[in-house]
């Protein structure tokens, strides 16, 4: 595989010709847990995953999950994403959460992998990415129209915020509370990260059967944070109650933490977004792509053991 200037090769070259792969698809954005989650996946199904990172560091975390070859380059580099779709079959397009650039980073892979003749191209969206309240789920936007346009076959996903979002809270849900910053009679259509990555890879998979299609990936359940509240209750066998965190209040903590103005102004608008509207979708396009009924709520609680 030829090298451009601003990817690095972390490891042996990646040998096209691997034995028993169908596909070679290459992730970005593969150290989160989406791009984990779907190298597992598509390691699961046999299939041969390249993964593109941002930092050397992260290698052995992504080999971990299923990454036969790791690259690091930034989304913004054309050459370090033209080297590191060399010979890819597929390509699963995975952009850092709330970047400010998502739409330049969209655009600079298309064009790559129109240069380096990708054959599918499968975007990582959003559920409702059309939204102009939500800054950075119009970026998701711009990138679909530009996907839609380009000549490549392609599938776009959009998935519903994931089950696995309530862990960052589960300290404090241990302890009976858990806050948000929007009303808890909002509701969603929470999905778990690991029917999305199970979706990711059946597409990858076989492309020619969904090719063209843009799919929404929501779980089976209309639930609000209150009542997803009491099922964590009947999960821990303890009270947990749902509270509402002042957007103010959230806001102070999210600076203290060092959140960067793009991601603490997006994220507020979609606080406020969720407020008036709840953040909800359909799970017909992912039952009929799992060929199952995708996850409860419960079932992800279950998984846990704690």
């Amino acid at each position: 595989m030829s090298r451009q200037p601003g990817s690095q090769s972390i490891g042996p070259e990646y040998n096209s010709a691997m034995p028993n792969h169908s596909v070679d698809v290459l992730v970005t954005g593969a150290a989160g847990k989406t791009g984990q989650a779907a190298l597992r996946a598509l390691a699961h199904r046999g299939l041969a995953a390249r993964a593109l990172v941002r930092r050397a560091e992260q290698a052995d975390a992504v080999r971990a999950a299923g990454a036969e070859q790791v690259t690091a380059g930034d989304l913004l580099d054309p050459g370090a994403l033209y080297a590191a779709m060399q010979g890819a079959g597929a390509v699963y397009l995975i952009c850092p959460n709330m970047h400010p650039q998502e739409t330049e980073m969209g655009q600079a892979a298309i064009l790559a992998a129109q240069a380096a003749g990708v054959g599918h191209f499968v975007y990582h969206s959003v559920l409702l990415p059309a939204e102009p309240a939500m800054p950075h789920h119009w970026q998701k936007h711009l990138v679909e129209q530009a996907l839609a346009a380009c000549g490549l076959s392609y599938t776009i996903l959009q998935p519903a915020s994931y089950m696995q979002n309530v862990l960052p809270y589960w300290p404090a849900i241990k302890n009976g509370v858990y806050r948000v910053p929007y009303s808890i009679q909002a509701a969603f259509t929470p999905v778990d990260l690991d029917d999305v990555a199970e979706a990711a890879a059946i597409v990858l998979a076989d492309p020619a059967a969904h090719a063209g299609r843009t799919l929404q990936l929501c779980g089976p359940e209309a639930l609000t944070s209150a009542q997803m509240a009491a099922e964590m209750a009947a999960h821990l066998g303890r009270p947990v109650r749902a509270e509402v965190q002042a957007l103010a209040d959230w806001e102070a903590a999210a600076r203290q933490n060092g959140l960067e103005s793009y991601a603490l102004d997006a994220l507020q608008k979609m606080f406020t977004y969720y407020d008036r509207h709840g953040f909800g979708g359909h799970s017909a396009d992912l039952q009929a792509v799992l060929t199952r009924t995708p996850g409860t709520f419960g079932q992800f609680l279950s998984r846990l053991g704690v």
